[in-house]
């Protein structure tokens, strides 16, 4: 007769068994990139990076921030893909710039976002259905 108490081991997800210790591109549900090494997953998704960068994009600016150990929770994962380490990342038209600098590029781009949705508010008794 089996132990009631005893508990069985975790269901692993086959398909991310074989991406633990490379270099991985997680795609958030809030629309932010994550890079790292996967380090440690289980049956949920759930995902812990080493090494782990925020890679913020903002026309043709990007900037790799620094999280160092990063936990993620499945749910808010879109997607996971495999980086190759020898081919280059980005266009080579991309230009890299500190943090503060991307920081106001993507205060900016929120502004301008913000500006074209209240002004299409504002307008929206010219339209003539």
């Amino acid at each position: 007769m089996k132990d009631p108490t005893s508990r069985s081991a975790p269901v692993w997800t086959p398909a991310l068994e074989s991406e633990q210790l490379k270099k991985l591109l997680v795609l958030l549900r809030d629309g932010r990139k994550l890079l790292g090494i996967l380090r440690s997953f289980d049956q949920f998704a759930n995902a812990v990076l080493e090494s782990a960068c925020e890679r913020a994009i903002v026309g043709d600016l990007y900037c790799d921030i620094p999280l160092g150990l990063y936990i993620i929770r499945g749910e808010n994962v879109v997607l996971i893909g495999e980086l190759d380490v020898d081919k280059e990342e980005l266009p080579p038209h991309m230009t890299r710039v500190s943090e503060a600098e991307i920081r106001r590029a993507q205060k900016a781009e929120r502004d301008s976002t913000d500006l074209k949705g209240s002004m299409r508010k504002r307008m929206e008794f010219l339209d003539m259905d």
